[in-house]
């Protein structure tokens, strides 16, 4: 601020805004549009980006889809498809440790994201009313698991002392509540408006119908992605399997695809031709690897687009806003 003399006395001059060389107001860097030069840059790493995600999805499923000549003459992944040869999909569906690894992991997904969406929801909405027992004790409780973690050694001992051993259930409970999710949902619950629910309870509504057709309803998207985060999480899960199932008719689809790649054992398949004319008998190993992979991603692909318009409000609750 600068001043300019008058018979009054100093007139303060307030500085009026930096200008461009055609006169308008000169905005900081990260405000003014980006030049032809930077959208093209932008655009480039995008569509980089975007070939680094579907090169290798597409490698997998053209090598799924090759027959046993193609695979042999390129020597490993097929890029170019030739031929089309769906044996090996055939062959993972007609029976064996595949297809029941399969419904083992749409059994657990289904069973695990129900439950711990139920005990997730309840705890979240027990957490998020002020005047609920002993809630900042339990929340600090759940808070806790964030520093400390038990170990591996100690939760292998707990599972195996409940009698989990070698049970489907032993890949549900133990990963049963998230409490990032819980913060998350407990966060969108707080946002509720409380005349809502004041005036339930003085029209005689009770808690958990209060939950059910006031709360939840409002809190649909936030519910949906941690559903999506909870079910993923099932599908994709393979390490419990490892820890405690022993029993090979009870492995996950997760953990069979990494006893086919990482430990480099051979599918165990019932039957070896496909009884399907004009395509490959037996199948190479290759392509059946590659087909359990097409079918371990392919739930999470076919469901994320009816959860994603859900995606970006259930993501930023509980952000914090300035």
């Amino acid at each position: 601020m600068t001043a300019q003399l008058s018979p009054a006395g100093p007139v303060p001059v307030r500085p009026g805004p930096v200008t461009g060389r055609r006169g308008r107001p000169r905005r900081p860097v990260w405000e003014e549009p980006p030049s032809p030069a930077g959208r093209l840059g932008k655009g480039g790493v995008l569509v980089l980006l975007v070939l680094a995600v579907l090169f290798p999805m597409w490698s997998v499923v053209v090598t799924s889809l090759a027959s046993r000549e193609t695979i042999n003459d390129t020597g490993g992944m097929v890029v170019v498809p030739r031929e089309f040869d769906p044996s090996a999909y055939v062959t993972i569906f007609s029976g064996g440790q595949v297809t029941q690894a399969v419904w083992t992991s749409t059994l657990v997904t289904v069973v695990g994201t129900a439950l711990s969406l139920a005990l997730t929801v309840l705890a979240a909405y027990g957490l998020s009313r002020p005047g609920s027992v002993g809630h900042r004790f339990l929340l600090f409780l759940f808070l806790l698991t964030f520093l400390i973690f038990p170990g591996l050694v100690p939760s292998y001992l707990v599972v195996t002392g409940l009698g989990l051993k070698d049970s489907l259930w032993s890949l549900v409970l133990p990963s049963a509540i998230s409490v990032f999710n819980l913060v998350v949902i407990r966060a969108f619950f707080m946002n509720v408006p409380s005349e809502l629910i004041d005036s339930a309870r003085m029209d005689g509504a009770g808690e958990f119908r209060i939950l059910a057709r006031i709360v939840l309803p409002l809190s649909r998207a936030v519910v949906a992605v941690v559903g999506l985060f909870y079910a993923v999480g099932y599908w994709n899960a393979y390490f419990n399997a490892v820890l405690y199932i022993d029993d090979n008719d009870k492995f996950p689809i997760q953990r069979v695809l990494q006893s086919y790649i990482l430990a480099g054992q051979s599918p165990h398949l019932s039957g070896g031709s496909v009884g399907i004319p004009g395509i490959t008998a037996y199948p190479p190993t290759l392509a059946v690897k590659m087909a359990v992979v097409v079918v371990t991603v392919l739930p999470a692909v076919i469901i994320y687009p009816f959860v994603q318009r859900h995606f970006t409000k259930g993501v930023i609750t509980g952000a914090v806003k300035g």
